[in-house]
């Protein structure tokens, strides 16, 4: 089991004109301290326009400066957005590319599509193409980051002449390639890719048993041909996080912000009417939490056993990892039993304080984390050995790189 670190950036209302600026150089040092701990990733949204739930539009920036306060702790994009009018697939490889050289080699380039109107309307991308946009886009990437020169793609959504897209990534063939997964058909989808599968359903572990089988099944036969230069077999899981010895400190620290999290993303995906710069979505949230899942009352009761979901008379209530360090000990083991490769926290969310979001990772880090680490080396080594064999048939499935044709040239036009 690996363990990570997941940015929203979230700004509930009501903002002062310094908040921006306070919450970014807040994660800066919560990231630098999960790195001086030990913890495995950072993973960094691309959002726009959702206001108060994610004020994260440009994570190829806060991720190069993560990388100059931090030595070991991996950068991942969770995720890059690939539908052609958010970004061109050219800027993309550069972007991931840069960051690989600067940061020496740590990133993760998770990808995906949004599905939230807000995004997809405001840049005037078609629901119903953005699925094959995001897959054409990143057939290219990937040979961007390999061709040399790129060899040109004339397409159903974009085309581009031959042209040798520098700098070229650290890491070969590229880094390793995610895409984000809400449900189990595009965990499927990921495993016949060849990519990682990061979860942002809040998931139980004897749920998603049945998602990691699937994957690791689908990853070891036919169906798995890859539309990288290499293979990432991993599946994350995405939860709430608190961590404190007194379990009523972690629900007051961190519940109100978890149910903030997953009520502002339902907001913006699932139930929301949205005025931009007029809705107050926390005034909402504090009015609306119970009717939509969110119960304080259900999910605050002390002495059980933590899960994803707190069921009670038919009705859910988000919890997550926000309990004792011995409750999240026992979670967590719950999901390395079924396959699970990492868990990824959500501590920055809502009006959770920085404070108690570096004491948790402290103690969690001090208290519950080092079991796991020891064996986290040994269970992927073993996974590896198991799937290498399929992994190599699947990559000799995937069509080889393209050559441009030796005499393209291109001619300057300018006269001085």
């Amino acid at each position: 089991m690996k363990f990570g670190i997941f940015y929203e950036h979230q700004l509930p209302r009501p903002w002062a004109q310094d908040d921006e600026r306070k919450l970014l150089k807040n994660a800066l040092e919560q990231i630098e301290l999960a790195d001086k701990l030990g913890i495995d990733y950072v993973w960094e949204v691309e959002h726009h326009f959702l206001e108060e739930y994610s004020h994260s539009s440009a994570p190829e920036v806060f991720l190069a400066a993560a990388s100059q306060r931090t030595k070991n702790i991996r950068l991942g994009h969770g995720i890059v957005q690939l539908p052609i009018n958010f970004n061109h697939p050219a800027r993309v490889a550069e972007r991931i590319a840069t960051l690989d050289l600067i940061s020496d080699g740590r990133v993760d380039f998770g990808t995906g599509e949004s599905s939230s109107e807000m995004e997809l309307g405001g840049f005037l991308i078609n629901r119903e193409e953005k699925r094959a946009q995001w897959e054409e886009a990143l057939g290219a990437i990937t040979r961007m980051f390999v061709e040399e020169p790129f060899a040109g793609h004339s397409g159903k959504f974009f085309s581009m002449p031959p042209r040798n897209v520098v700098p070229k990534p650290l890491q070969k063939p590229h880094p390793p390639l995610w895409v984000a997964c809400s449900r189990r058909d595009t965990i499927h989808l990921a495993a016949t890719k060849g990519i990682g599968a990061l979860s942002f359903s809040f998931v139980e572990p004897e749920e998603a048993k049945f998602w990691t089988q699937d994957y690791y099944s689908t990853i070891a036969s036919e169906q798995c041909v890859p539309i990288g230069f290499s293979v990432n077999p991993s599946l994350a899981c995405v939860l709430p996080f608190m961590c404190h010895q007194n379990e009523e400190i972690a629900i007051e620290r961190g519940l109100d912000g978890g149910h903030f999290f997953g009520y502002s993303l339902a907001h913006y995906y699932v139930f929301g009417s949205h005025k931009p710069g007029k809705t107050n979505i926390w005034e909402e949230f504090q009015q609306r939490r119970s009717q939509f899942g969110f119960d304080r009352k259900i999910a605050a009761k002390t002495g059980t056993q933590l899960g994803a979901q707190i069921m009670e008379r038919g009705l859910g209530s988000l919890r997550g990892a926000i309990g004792t360090p011995e409750q999240i000990r026992n979670l967590i083991k719950r999901y390395e039993e079924i396959g699970v490769d990492q868990l990824i926290f959500v501590s920055q969310a809502g009006k959770n304080r920085h404070e108690d979001i570096c004491e948790s990772l402290e103690l969690f880090c001090k208290k519950v984390m080092p079991e796991f680490k020891d064996r986290a080396e040994k269970l992927e080594a073993k996974k590896i050995k198991e799937l290498s064999p399929a992994i190599e048939k699947a990559l000799q499935r995937r069509e080889k790189p393209k050559e441009a044709d030796s005499e393209y040239r291109v001619n300057a036009t300018m006269k001085i």
